[in-house]
């Protein structure tokens, strides 16, 4: 592989489309990715495949902007990963109160990609003054276990360095 599958092609994508989350679905592929400015990304977009490797992207995108009247999300979001749920779909993404600190989020979909409705627990996972992850929370992978837990591994970012963390917790 030695050409991209997918490119920067809309202004909202702006110089880059990154941090790809995919999920084979009813025979497709389906691609959540966030898309914008190259040092950290501005908005969440989505695209379906049935190979892989050529992507249509969804006509509406973007599927999921910031929301600045959130502190934890005033100045954009990034970075996706989605879990199918009973009823919808739970994506988690970082939030950014400005370029330098980042949150973890979360928000639901009926169908993973209109009407997404952030969780009331936002920011899930904020940096700790004074500690390893001071600066930014960022770059979530979940996994829900069989009694409902969340357990969460996270980038944790202090001046030049970045550690991996965890937490736990339940949502509504």
């Amino acid at each position: 592989w030695k050409e991209p599958v997918l490119v920067p092609e809309m202004d909202f994508e702006k110089e880059s489309v990154m941090n790809p989350f995919v999920m084979y679905e009813n025979g497709k592929f389906r691609m959540w990715y966030a898309a914008g400015e190259t040092y950290e990304p501005n908005v969440i977009c989505y695209a379906e495949s049935e190979d892989g490797i050529h992507w249509e992207k969804y006509a509406q995108n973007p599927v999921f902007s910031c929301a600045p009247e959130n502190e934890y999300e005033q100045n954009r979001i990034g970075a996706v990963q989605l879990l199918k749920e009973d009823d919808g779909y739970l994506m988690f993404y970082i939030g950014y109160r400005d370029i330098h600190t980042a949150c973890i989020c979360a928000a639901r979909s009926k169908d993973g990609i209109t009407g997404w409705q952030r969780v009331p627990e936002n920011p899930l996972v904020t940096p700790t003054p004074g500690g390893w992850d001071e600066n930014s929370c960022y770059k979530p992978t979940v996994v829900r276990d069989d009694d409902g837990l969340y357990h969460l591994w996270y980038n944790g970012r202090r001046e030049g360095y970045e550690y991996i963390g965890y937490a736990t917790g339940t949502l509504k």
